[in-house]
């Protein structure tokens, strides 16, 4: 704790001084992921609330989007399942309440959102992981409408209630099944870059409730002698088999996780974590994500690390130095909560603390990003943190980070690049890399530009412009400097997010 406390200092006097104000003194990294929880349950983020015209949810997601290319992130997590319903069209769940106003009814006039999103998210050089919770089937039987088709009606046997909550049991094979049928369903219908899953696999404590699967328990044992030994191995057998469906059909989409920020307290487990938290996920919501790691299971793991660097039971300084010490070769992006800026309560009362925890997270070699909860506060910039990161941590373009423990070639790069000088600033063109391989087809193209006789430096994002949907083969730089000669450079990076040698044509200073 000590050694911590230490570095906290060290940190808040590099990075504000003597006199308060920032001064950053990490390089920012080429590869780092940027995202941003979408809650679409209870209308917390998208759509703002139901019943919204088709046009009026694009629009809004339109400027989401927009938003958050603006503040320098690169991918967006959205919730696409939130309780055993769809915000898109699918074969086996009702149409979301939380979209349409009713469970099961469809948009209309018909678009499908998560198309829609997919390809908005692409086209402004985003990610898309699409966020489902895959155990929770009502979040409150008192206020939620509940469709014929949804699978509280189809199959009462896979529920268990849980106060005003309704839950599929993970106990049941055949339940789980299920929920890898409707996921798999979405990777191979969809061109997602990611799954996502949070902390909800089993319930929350809650005073008075108990889980109710001993039934499922005696019929289900597989010759385990322990409840809880039980439910965790449930939910590694879930986890295995996605994980194992997933690399199978699209390898390139990533598979990640984002549970409670505790694994385990060290009271509990010599290998746990310098904490006093009352729940953990290992032994509370009975998900072993360090074994997922270790056995690569899953690609990156997400922890809610939501708590400030004064709190006394998990403060950031220790909690986020475990994670990066248990990663096994695998992502791990801090799942920052940026919901709290707003408060005053903690370390939350120095506006700073978010900058405070980026910036330990860049002195951390083993982080690879982060995400944030959620999209609503960072489009409300929250005492202006938001920007400040942006104009602080975020001002050169990043990329997701490829795979290391996933082989793959160097993708083919464009070809026949071309410029025109036109009143509104130089247009480029070019031809698509010849490929024949869904994987290696481009999922966005990158554009550098370099000014007069700057030597070309593929590892200082400041020269990138634009990242923009492979689909495109077209962009018009209207920044262009017209005094002096430029020299752009062309990348495709694939969907395994690996990018290919540039393609580079020079254009001349405007004639005087």
């Amino acid at each position: 704790m000590k050694v911590y406390y230490v570095i906290y200092c060290l940190v808040s006097f590099l990075t504000f001084g003597f006199n308060g104000s920032l001064q950053v003194v990490q390089s920012q990294p080429k590869y780092e992921f940027r995202g941003v929880w979408v809650a679409t349950v209870l209308n917390i983020d998208w759509p703002s609330k139901k019943g919204l015209t088709p046009q009026q949810q694009r629009q809004e997601f339109k400027n989401l989007v927009q938003t958050h290319k603006k503040l320098g992130l690169n991918a967006l997590v959205v919730q696409i399942r939130p309780s055993s319903d769809a915000l898109y069209d699918s074969p086996y769940e009702p149409w979301s309440e939380w979209l349409t106003g009713t469970m099961g009814k469809a948009p209309a006039p018909y678009y499908d959102p998560l198309q829609f999103m997919i390809n908005e998210a692409h086209e402004h050089g985003l990610e898309f992981h699409a966020w489902i919770n895959p155990f929770r089937a009502i979040v409150n039987t008192k206020t939620q409408s509940v469709a014929q088709g949804h699978i509280t009606r189809k199959r009462p046997e896979w529920i268990v209630p849980y106060g005003s909550k309704r839950l599929i049991n993970p106990g049941i094979p055949e339940a789980r099944a299920y929920i890898i049928r409707v996921v798999m369903d979405i990777v191979r219908r969809y061109d997602i870059d990611g799954i996502h899953f949070d902390d909800y696999f089993y319930p929350y404590p809650e005073p008075g409730l108990s889980f109710n699967d001993q039934g499922t328990y005696q019929n289900e044992r597989r010759g385990f002698n322990d409840l809880s030994a039980w439910r965790r191995d449930n939910i590694n057998l879930f986890i295995k088999a996605l994980s194992d469906s997933i690399r199978s059909q699209k390898p390139w989409i990533s598979f990640g996780i984002s549970p409670f920020g505790v694994w385990r307290n060290q009271s509990q487990d010599p290998e746990g974590s310098s904490t006093r938290a009352g729940i953990t996920t290992y032994d509370d919501l009975y998900a072993d994500v360090r074994l997922w790691l270790q056995k690569g299971w899953i690609d990156y793991v997400a922890p809610q690390l939501y708590w400030d660097t004064e709190f006394k039971l998990a403060p950031y300084n220790t909690i986020m130095p475990w994670w990066a010490k248990n990663t096994y070769g695998r992502h791990f992006y801090v799942g920052h909560a940026a919901y709290r800026i707003s408060t005053d309560t903690g370390g939350w009362k120095n506006t700073k603390e978010l900058l405070v925890q980026k910036e330990l997270n860049r002195s951390t070699p083993t982080v690879n990003g982060s995400i944030f909860y959620s999209s609503s506060a960072l489009i409300k910039n929250l005492r202006g943190v938001p920007e400040l990161l942006a104009k602080t941590y975020y001002t050169n373009p990043a990329f997701v980070p490829p795979f290391s423990w996933i082989s793959s070639p160097t993708p083919p790069s464009p070809s026949n690049i071309r410029t025109n000088r036109t009143k509104n600033g130089v247009l480029l063109q070019w031809t698509p890399p010849a490929t024949i391989d869904f994987e290696m087809e481009p999922r966005f193209y990158v554009i550098y530009r370099f000014n007069g006789s700057e030597p070309v430096n593929f590892n200082n994002t400041k020269n990138v412009i634009a990242t923009i949907s492979g689909k495109t083969t077209s962009f018009l730089d209207q920044h262009a400097p017209s005094s002096t000669s430029v020299q752009y450079v062309v990348t495709s990076i694939n969907r395994m997010r690996n990018e290919s040698i540039g393609s580079r044509i020079t254009v001349s200073a405007s004639a005087k």
